[in-house]
């Protein structure tokens, strides 16, 4: 991916009964957090495939200390910085504005991301004010800007069906050009597993 296009990485540590808290009604506790941790690694491995370590933050939540972040910080020579307080959008925000470049910011449930598609994301901000991977859900699971800007995270219902719509006349309201270069999915609810354990069974493990 072009160096001077930073990627940020949201996510939560591992602590069972707060990571994936919504799959815990199908994993329990503890399932729910080990999952998560193998979609963290999964991930990781995914954004510096695709992105020089110098340009990758994962942006941390809950314990910032945790030894899986200190692990994947050592392993692929990436910083770790604690989330802002606020809201999703606040944090996605404050991620992207840290960055002295054109950045782009993910989470860490979103399994189909590929080097190639984070590539064609970082390529389409060359010509393009924002890009967008919009999921089936109605969110998304990444949103790069050329030049941070509060107005795409500002007003949008954070957990609805319509993140993404909304987030299309944010950016519209600012007279950007997005482009959207696939639709994906990710792990959110206890319906997304059977197509997790389909599609990737090594990532879904014993679930």
């Amino acid at each position: 991916m072009h160096d001077e296009v930073a990627l940020a990485i949201l996510a939560k540590a591992p602590i069972p009964g707060l990571a994936k808290t919504r799959l815990i009604s199908a994993l329990g506790p503890e399932g729910a957090a080990r999952l998560h941790e193998r979609l963290l690694r999964h991930t990781l491995t995914i954004a510096v495939a695709a992105t020089p370590a110098h340009r990758v933050t994962l942006w941390t939540a809950l314990d910032h200390a945790h030894p899986l972040f200190l692990e994947l910080a050592e392993r692929h020579c990436i910083a770790l910085r604690p989330q802002s307080d606020g809201d999703l959008g606040q944090r996605m925000q404050a991620a992207l504005a840290a960055a002295d470049c054109p950045a782009m910011v993910i989470g860490s449930d979103c399994p189909v991301l590929t080097p190639a598609l984070l590539h064609r994301c970082a390529e389409a901000l060359e010509d393009h004010d924002a890009v967008c991977l919009p999921a089936e859900d109605g969110g998304y699971a990444l949103l790069g800007l050329r030049r941070a800007h509060r107005h795409p995270f500002s007003d949008i219902d954070w957990g609805t069906g319509r993140v993404m719509a909304r987030t299309r006349e944010r950016i519209a309201a600012l007279g950007w050009r997005l482009t959207c270069p696939a639709t994906v999915w990710d792990v959110d609810l206890p319906e997304d597993l059977t197509r997790l354990s389909a599609s990737y069974p090594a990532l879904a493990g014993e679930i």
